[in-house]
Parts: structure tokens; C-alpha cells; sequence
């Protein structure tokens, strides 16, 4: 599926990266960097351009997320939950949202989970937003500094070490949530 839906937004070039970034932060369960980086492949010298396109679209996207999250989201736990676990996930999202949306921004998890579940628990948009252009923005242009410098070469690379270099992002990411937290109490 992932495959079928990338190669129907290839079709579009630079606007059906644009347009499947800004879908994917709320409706469409194909990551953007799949077709970012066949295009990268496809052409090195733009892979900085199409890191701009899949950043703009997907953080274009994570206000509808949000407000998708904030309007249907409550509802519809209260019908499937009970309030008991409702207020319990409000709580802990609450809490521990930050860490989660700027590694969820990050990571392969498909980024409309962190955007409507933010909408779902009540957690700043401001936030969102700050740390979706954050952990978008290191995602979309560190694969397309990648394919700039390295070409074809990039792809390799990213078979060997994509797990392994997402995971050390993600924990850098964390660490530096855990600073800046720790120097708001201060």
C-alpha cells in the first residue's frame, strides 16, 4: 500500500510531496520521506528543495491534526474509554507531551498520531507547532543533506544506518527536551 500510494503521489513531482507531507499530519498513513527520498534518488541536486516542500506540507498539516483531535477526538474516546483512562491519557500527555511530539515529529511513527493526539488531550498548539518544526525540520533536511552530498550513495546509507541514526537523533532530540525542562524549573 505504502508503494502504491507513493508512486500515485510521484506522479504530481514536487506538488505530490507537498501535497502527501501536509496529508500525512492528518489523514494519510504513507510518511512523506518514502516518496522524499525516491525523488531524492532520482534527482541529488534538489534534495534540499524537496526537504522543503515535504517541512512546509507537514507542518502546514499539523494544525488540522489538531483540530481534527480536538473536535472528534473527545467524543469519540468517551464513546470507546472510559473516563477514567480518558482523564488518566489527558494527564499523562499532559505531562510527558512535549518528549512525545517533538520525538514523535522525528521518528517513522506517522506524525498525525502526535498531531490529533494533541488536539485529543488539550496540549498547546504553540507547542506543537514549535517542536513539530523542530523534529520535522531535522527529519526532512539531515535525508536531504544526505542525497545533496552523497547522491545515490545517500540510499545505502540510509539501508545500513536509518534505524540506528533515528534512534541517536531521537535520543539527542530527548536529552535536549530534558535541558530545557530542566531549565524552565529554574
Amino acid at each position: 500500500m505504502f508503494e502504491q500510494i507513493t508512486q500515485i503521489f510521484m506522479q504530481y513531482g514536487v506538488w505530490g510531496l507537498f501535497t502527501l507531507a501536509f496529508l500525512d499530519s492528518f489523514i494519510i498513513p504513507v510518511p512523506p520521506f518514502f516518496l522524499q527520498i525516491a525523488m531524492s534518488l532520482v534527482e541529488p541536486s534538489s534534495a534540499l528543495r524537496f526537504s522543503t516542500l515535504a517541512f512546509t506540507g507537514s507542518v502546514l498539516g499539523a494544525p488540522i491534526g489538531f483540530l481534527l483531535g480536538r473536535w472528534l477526538g473527545k467524543p469519540l474516546l468517551r464513546k470507546i474509554l472510559p473516563e477514567k483512562w480518558t482523564e488518566k491519557a489527558t494527564a499523562i500527555f499532559s505531562k510527558n507531551g512535549d518528549a512525545a511530539v517533538i520525538i514523535g515529529a522525528f521518528t517513522p511513527i506517522p506524525f498525525k498520531v502526535f498531531t490529533i493526539l494533541s488536539g485529543v488531550f488539550g496540549y498547546s498548539l504553540v507547542k506543537l507547532m514549535l517542536f513539530a518544526i523542530i523534529g520535522r525540520g531535522v527529519k526532512f533536511y539531515l535525508i536531504g543533506l544526505l542525497f545533496y552530498f552523497y547522491g545515490q550513495q545517500a540510499k545505502d546509507l540510509l539501508d545500513q544506518y536509518l534505524d540506528v541514526g533515528l534512534l541517536a537523533v531521537a535520543a539527542v532530540l530527548f536529552i535536549g527536551w530534558l535541558i530545557w525542562k530542566k531549565r524552565q524549573k529554574t
